[in-house]
């Protein structure tokens, strides 16, 4: 699934089913974790605890997963934060073990970059929208007809699609990567994610072809809906991931990832913030703006795919009952390819150095 920005025309890959029926498959099998109780919940924090310690490992979790993970996360000397920081970290971490608890791209993003160390997933089964409507193969065979473009993919694409690629992108060094790509005179392909592709392309004016992909949460968010509810929370503040359409892009005070967001709430002198993102999000904003409301933004229509609001299904397979599984068994150990390892060990390097090149 691509499309030319450029010349505004569009088409489907032959070979690359409709995203939203992928997607559907993907989520009828999503399992739904049972409530645990305050005992329980007490209970397997302690022994999360004690075998972190025992097999010298560490938690590494995205800010959306739940709020319980993220909290342990901390207490045990582990990291919460977006996928860039994730992947620093974990490569300097001192720990033999990495617990990645987010979809499964971060977790082969973390053993391409440390494959001396054993990396394990509370499940492999937590993938991303982007990484599923992004086939290796497709890609490929599509950056093959454009073999005069350099090839930059978001880090949310397979081990397989970052070793098709010259760079690797977060949201949060996406645009400063493309600018300094456009100024070099490379015309560049972008993938997955159309909607921080053409972000991107709008910051930077850059010469981009883009592939057709995208988030189910961000999708979700509509114009109008936060208009409504900015009719409500007057003078309130809008915090939007560059993953939304252009639309509720147009309206935000603040377009960033993750970590932006977090850091533009703290910054912004407004008492209320409406914010377009994964409501994981607010674990961590909460504890940076205590003294502020924050309001998610509300999703929906008739086209909507997410089960919740504002809340990505694969990063919820993430429990702290998985995640002592694979704690106490070795059970979801992440495996790359060495040859597709090497490979995208070059696109992944150019990411983590970029500050440091220029």
């Amino acid at each position: 699934m691509q499309q030319d920005t450029n010349s505004g025309s569009g088409a489907e890959d032959p070979r690359t089913e409709n995203l939203r029926a992928i997607v559907q498959q993907y989520l009828s099998k999503v399992p739904v974790d049972e409530a645990i109780s305050p005992v329980e919940q007490e209970t397997i924090r302690q022994q999360i605890k004690q075998l972190l310690i025992q097999k010298n490992a560490v938690i590494v979790a995205h800010y959306y997963t739940d709020p319980l993970i993220q909290a342990l996360a901390e207490e045990t000397g582990g990291i919460v934060s977006d996928s860039l920081e994730m992947a620093r970290f974990g490569n300097h971490h001192r720990a033999d073990t990495l617990i990645v608890a987010g979809v499964k791209f971060m977790g082969e993003t973390a053993k391409i970059l440390t494959p001396y160390k054993t990396v394990l997933m509370p499940s492999l089964e937590a993938t991303c929208s982007l990484d599923v409507g992004c086939p290796a193969d497709a890609f490929s065979a599509f950056c093959d007809q454009h073999p005069d473009r350099t090839v930059v993919v978001y880090a949310n694409t397979s081990a397989q699609v970052k070793a098709r690629a010259d760079w690797v992108v977060t949201s949060s060094i996406a645009v400063e990567v493309v600018e300094y790509l456009d100024s070099r005179g490379d015309k560049i392909i972008w993938a997955p994610d159309k909607y921080l592709g053409g972000y991107v392309q709008q910051q930077t004016a850059a010469d981009m072809l883009m592939w057709n992909g995208s988030c189910i949460v961000h999708e979700e968010f509509k114009a109008q809906g936060i208009q409504d509810i900015k009719q409500v929370y007057k003078g309130a503040a809008v915090l939007v991931h560059p993953e939304s359409p252009e639309s509720v892009v147009e309206i935000a005070d603040v377009v960033g990832s993750t970590s932006q967001l977090i850091a533009a709430a703290k910054s912004l002198p407004q008492k209320q913030m409406i914010v377009a993102t994964d409501q994981g999000i607010f674990y961590k904003m909460q504890q940076a703006v205590p003294d502020k409301e924050l309001i998610i933004a509300p999703t929906g229509g008739s086209g909507a795919t997410c089960r919740s609001c504002a809340s990505c299904p694969w990063m919820g397979m993430n429990s702290l009952r998985n995640l002592l599984a694979c704690l106490e068994q070795g059970s979801g150990e992440v495996a790359v390819d060495n040859a597709v390892a090497k490979r995208a060990y070059t696109a992944l390097e150019r990411m983590m150095n970029f500050k440091k090149s220029l």
